[in-house]
């Protein structure tokens, strides 16, 4: 496993775990994060602020695969969205 798969592995393992397990480690003061429906974090503050946010209120299932090339990476995954109503949503992203 090249050092790339291992950072993006860790990343989701902390989405699963609902855990910072090294924010810091992965991403620099200047990170700009963009999600894949557009919403963007840029900085690391910020973007420890929505995992944390994020994750009382939904949970990710399972990483699934990824793809990288150069400086972009892909990745798919399932993920709940735990409404405090009723139900849950499922996404395949």
């Amino acid at each position: 496993m090249n050092e790339r798969e291992k950072i993006i592995r860790l990343w989701f393992d902390m989405w699963i775990k609902k855990a910072d397990l090294g924010i810091d480690n992965i991403f620099t003061d200047d990170v700009v994060y963009t999600e894949s429906w557009s919403p963007k974090y840029e900085n690391r503050k910020t973007v420890k602020h929505w995992f944390d946010e994020w994750n009382t209120r939904g949970s990710v299932l399972d990483f699934v695969s990824y793809f990288a090339k150069t400086q972009l990476a892909f990745t798919t995954y399932f993920m709940t969205l735990c409404p405090l109503i009723q139900g849950a949503q499922m996404f395949l992203t």
